[in-house]
């Protein structure tokens, strides 16, 4: 299972950071920190009737498909990316920044936080409180905890150390029974996301969104994830009553990237004018 191996790898990695030292230095930095952006209210005021609100995914490579551009084998702008998808219309920004699966980067995503004016999720396995005051240092605005990849009570203390933070948290379900554990152990939680990605064959099926989003209570903010590839699949996101859509590899993959996100929100470019 590609998840347990990347939770083992997480770990592991995360050993060596373990110590008072680093965290006295992650608190400094924060101290030097501009305060986080509003994530859910960015999302919650950008949808619209032609398309959900979209957080556009700066991600370099995949477990599945490894460089998801033969050109990142030499460069791979991050910032350049970024900018263009806020130039396009992105409502908010996602950066990997898992080194091992990924090849990801924390710096990628504070050099992106000093380059753009959207807020930045930080996506990440989280899986240690160290993780968190590293994704605060940084710059991100938000942070993701995936309930697959947690203990209830992991779950429950991450949330409120985001929020001690003043990190805004995305709570990734692909089933029922995570979404049952996230309203019933954090009903607060203002933003939830569905993964429509299998975590054991990486696989993607949008009938995941349309099958949970209905059991979710209506004031929150619902960000469907995975496998949103054309203009098609928004449309019948905004009849599932999506507020937001997480797209990396359809943007990452296309020949023009503004194009393509003018596609999915379903606005005419200036070129198609």
């Amino acid at each position: 299972m590609i998840l347990a191996r990347i939770l083992e790898h997480k770990k592991a990695e995360l050993r060596h950071k373990q110590s008072r030292g680093y965290l006295t230095d992650l608190r400094a930095q924060i101290r030097d920190t501009s305060d986080p952006l509003a994530f859910s209210v960015a999302l919650d005021a950008t949808r619209s009737a032609l398309s959900p609100a979209l957080i556009a995914e700066v991600k370099k490579a995949s477990p599945s498909l490894g460089l998801l551009r033969p050109e990142f084998q030499d460069k791979f702008d991050h910032v350049a990316i970024a900018r263009c998808y806020e130039e396009a219309g992105a409502s908010a920004l996602s950066v990997l920044t898992d080194k091992e699966f990924f090849q990801g980067s924390l710096d990628y995503l504070r050099a992106i936080k000093q380059s753009v004016a959207l807020p930045v999720l930080n996506k990440e396995f989280m899986v240690e409180e160290i993780q968190f005051y590293e994704a605060r240092a940084y710059g991100a605005d938000a942070v993701l905890l995936i309930v697959a990849a947690l203990e209830r009570r992991q779950l429950v203390d991450f949330h409120a150390l985001s929020k001690e933070l003043s990190l805004d948290v995305l709570m990734e379900v692909h089933h029922e029974r995570e979404l049952d554990t996230v309203l019933e152990w954090i009903p607060n939680a203002r933003m939830i996301g569905i993964n429509n990605r299998d975590l054991t064959t990486f696989s993607t099926d949008l009938t995941v969104t349309k099958r949970l989003a209905p059991r979710i209570p209506s004031d929150r903010v619902i960000v469907s994830e995975s496998g949103i590839q054309n203009r098609g699949h928004v449309e019948q996101l905004l009849e599932m009553g999506i507020h937001a859509m997480l797209i990396g590899e359809s943007l990452i993959r296309a020949d023009d990237i503004r194009t393509k996100i003018h596609d999915l929100r379903g606005v005419r470019s200036a070129a198609q004018a």
